[in-house]
C-alpha cells in the first residue's frame, strides 16, 4: 500500500504548544507532570503526544505499507493560522523535520508541506521552498478554500506553483484561518458526529463541486489534485445532481460526465467496500488512491473494505499502489528519496 493520506504529530511545535493559553496546548496536569490538551480530547501524556518515525515504521511493516505520505494532523494545523511572524518559522521546522524522515528513509516516506496561511505571499514563498526540499511533493490545504469557486481565487498563488513543479495538492476539510470551526459546538448533541461525518462530508461535496464542475483548474493543467475521504458524497449524490440537471440546464454536460472527466483524485479513507464501488462506478479506478489517516486502524480499515470491494484485482491494485505511484513520479525535480518512493 502507499498511503497518500497518513497525518503526522510534529514534536517540533512543542516549545510553542507550551506558550499557548489556549487548547490545543501543553501544560501540566494536577500531579505536576507535562501533558498535551486538545480541544474536546482527554489530556494525554508528553510521550503520546507526538508521532515517532520508529514506531511508524514498524506499524507501516507489520500492515504491509510501502510508503506513507505525511501530513501534519488536523489538531496541529494551527501552527499554519498563527500571525506570520509566527507561522512562518513553525512551518519551516516542520517541513525540514519532514524532509529529514524522508532523506533517513529512502522510499519509505514522501511529504505534504505546511503553510503560514494568514499570508498568501509567505504561504507561497515557503511552498517554492519547500518543495525544492528532498521528499517534499506538494502541500496540504484546507478545504474551506475551495468551497466556493470565488474562495478557491485565494488559493491561485499556490496553484501555480504547484501546476509548473507538476506536485500535489492534498486537499484536507478544514478551516482557512479565522473561519469558525468547528460549526457545531460541542454542546450540541452528537457533536462529533455532526462535525465529522456530516459537515466534513458535505463540505468536500462542494470542494469537489467547485472543482470539477467550474473551470477554475482549467488554468493549472499540470497539477495534481487530491481531496480526502471519497470527495464527500459526490458518488452518492451525484444520480441526484444529474436528475436535476436533466430537469434545470437539459442543454448542460451532465455533472456525472464532468465529474469523471475532471482529472481530480479522490482517496478512499474511512470509506468501506459499497462506497468505493460507488466511486469506482463514477470516478474510475484509476482515480482512486488509499489513505488511512495514518493510523493502524485506518489502515486495517482500508485493507479489508479494498479486499471486500466488488472491483477487478487490476483496479485494487492500481488503488493500492500504481495510481498513486504515477503521482509521484510527475513531480518535477523529484529528489533520490522521491524518486525511491515512486
Amino acid at each position: 500500500m502507499i498511503d497518500v493520506h497518513a497525518h503526522w504529530r510534529p514534536a517540533e511545535v512543542a516549545d510553542a504548544l507550551r506558550l499557548r493559553e489556549r487548547e490545543p496546548r501543553i501544560l501540566r496536569n494536577d500531579d505536576g507532570q507535562e501533558v498535551f490538551k486538545a480541544p474536546r480530547m482527554a489530556a494525554v501524556p508528553l510521550s503520546e503526544a507526538f508521532d515517532e518515525v520508529d514506531f511508524h515504521i514498524q506499524r507501516m511493516d507489520r500492515q504491509g505499507v510501502a510508503t506513507s505520505v505525511l501530513s501534519i494532523v488536523g489538531g496541529f494545523c494551527w501552527i499554519e493560522a498563527q500571525p506570520p511572524e509566527v507561522a512562518g518559522p513553525l512551518c519551516r521546522s516542520v517541513n525540514d523535520r519532514l524532509s529529514e524522515i524522508c532523506q533517513d528513509h529512502p522510499g519509505r516516506f514522501a511529504a505534504f508541506a505546511a503553510l503560514p496561511l494568514t499570508d498568501m505571499n509567505a504561504a507561497a514563498a515557503e511552498l517554492e521552498r519547500a518543495l525544492a526540499l528532498p521528499g517534499t511533493i506538494g502541500v496540504q490545504v484546507p478545504g474551506n478554500l475551495f468551497v466556493t469557486r470565488k474562495d478557491a481565487e485565494d488559493a491561485r498563488p499556490l496553484l501555480e506553483i504547484i501546476d509548473r513543479h507538476k506536485a500535489i495538492l492534498f486537499v484536507h476539510y478544514g478551516p482557512r484561518p479565522k473561519d469558525a470551526f468547528p460549526r457545531i459546538s460541542g454542546d450540541t448533541d452528537n457533536a462529533r458526529r455532526r462535525n465529522g461525518t456530516l459537515d466534513m462530508q458535505a463540505t468536500l461535496s462542494s470542494v469537489m463541486v467547485t472543482l470539477c464542475l467550474t473551470d477554475f483548474l482549467a488554468d493549472f493543467p499540470n497539477a495534481t489534485v487530491v481531496v480526502h475521504n471519497l470527495g464527500g458524497n459526490i458518488p452518492f449524490e451525484v444520480e441526484r445532481m444529474d436528475h436535476r440537471s436533466m430537469l434545470d440546464t437539459p442543454d448542460e454536460e451532465l455533472p456525472s460526465s464532468r465529474f469523471r472527466k475532471s482529472g481530480v483524485y479522490v482517496d478512499c479513507n474511512s470509506f468501506g467496500p459499497r462506497a468505493i464501488e460507488a466511486a469506482v462506478a463514477l470516478y474510475g479506478a484509476d482515480r482512486i488512491v488509499c489513505g488511512t489517516d495514518g493510523s493502524e486502524f485506518g489502515v486495517d480499515w482500508t485493507r479489508k473494505a479494498l479486499l471486500n470491494a466488488r472491483i477487478t484485482e487490476q483496479e485494487r491494485q492500481s488503488i493500492l499502489t500504481g495510481n498513486a505511484a504515477a503521482m509521484v513520479a510527475r513531480v518535477v525535480g523529484s529528489s533520490p528519496s522521491v524518486r525511491a518512493a515512486a
